[in-house]
């Protein structure tokens, strides 16, 4: 299980990243994020993919087939629009911090898999996680009266990042039950086909939206507004190989390794993550009640992990 917990601290490490690039290519559409980011994973996945890829297509019938769209639309595509999306409108800290209460939605979604820990034994931990994103969103709040800006533009970011938060939590909960359930694919090959899918799907949409907007993107006004392609693809490579090749393979071991309330907890390091780069991006120390709150996600996270880590904590309520 411990080794489980490792994984999922090294999965969110990469996936932190995810919310400061959106900052770095303001020039450049949620769409196009998205499909840069999932074609680019999708190249990796074929490469790591190529030496045995007859075999494990062999190996697919129609169920993985479908597992695999549907985790590559919520788990991967609609889930990186959205995020994005709400980035751009409602800001990195919000984004964040909505994206944050995936350790109570996960947990509660999967309170009744195998291996769960009672909801009673999790009510503590959860309020002092509760607690921890409250603290996060009332310095949002605290600090966003004073800038001004368009309430309907936060409120369309904040409704943004709220799908993402339903898209991710039904994939981590359907992915965990299908990887438990379906044991012929290893960890990694599983992740490779599901980046496979993934660079599939945004290939269409993206060549869809090129034949659709093609001049926004390749006109005279392009360069005009700042749309550095080669930073694009630095970043989105980046973001692929980390966040998507190495953190979602991470993320599918302590999938297999934990219970489903538990992995609900591990997705707090994302959040977690995504705080720290943030601070080190805007180049400033976290403020009293941001402090405040990374102390409670951490303690709640721990809280949890302890649970789990008890014998008699795994028998039913």
């Amino acid at each position: 299980m411990w080794q489980g917990v490792l994984c999922g601290l090294l999965a969110g490490a990469m996936w932190g990243m995810v919310f400061i690039v959106p900052e770095l290519l303001t020039a450049f559409t949620p769409l196009e994020l998205a499909v840069g980011r999932y074609t680019a994973y999708g190249a990796m996945a074929m490469v790591l993919l190529a030496p045995k890829l007859s075999g494990l297509a062999a190996r697919l019938d129609r169920s993985d087939m479908t597992a695999l769209v549907r985790h590559a639309l919520a788990g991967n595509i609609v889930y990186y629009m959205l995020l994005a999306l709400g980035v751009r409108l409602a800001g990195v800290a919000p984004t964040s911090l909505i994206i944050g209460v995936l350790p109570i939605t996960v947990t509660l979604m999967g309170r009744k898999d195998a291996g769960a820990v009672p909801l009673r034994q999790l009510a503590m931990p959860l309020l002092i996680v509760g607690a921890g994103i409250a603290c996060i969103n009332a310095d949002v709040f605290l600090h966003a009266q004073g800038a001004g800006g368009a309430p309907l533009r936060i409120l369309a970011g904040v409704a943004c990042a709220a799908g993402a938060l339903l898209c991710w939590t039904w994939y981590a909960v359907d992915n965990a039950r299908y990887l438990k359930t379906n044991p012929h694919f290893t960890s990694g090959e599983w992740s490779a086909l599901y980046g496979l899918m993934s660079g599939t799907i945004a290939l269409v949409i993206g060549a869809a939206a090129f034949a659709l907007w093609h001049e926004d993107v390749t006109g005279p006004g392009a360069a005009a507004t700042g749309r550095d392609w080669r930073l694009f693809w630095i970043c989105n490579g980046l973001l692929a190989l980390g966040a998507s090749v190495i953190g979602n393979q991470l993320w599918n071991v302590a999938s297999r390794k934990v219970p489903v309330t538990l992995s609900g907890q591990l997705i707090l390091f994302e959040t977690l993550f995504a705080l720290l780069y943030g601070f080190l991006y805007r180049q400033a120390w976290p403020r009293p009640l941001e402090m405040a709150a990374i102390a409670l996600l951490v303690l709640g996270v721990t809280w949890a992990v302890r649970a789990h880590a008890v014998p008699d904590a795994l028998t039913p309520a």
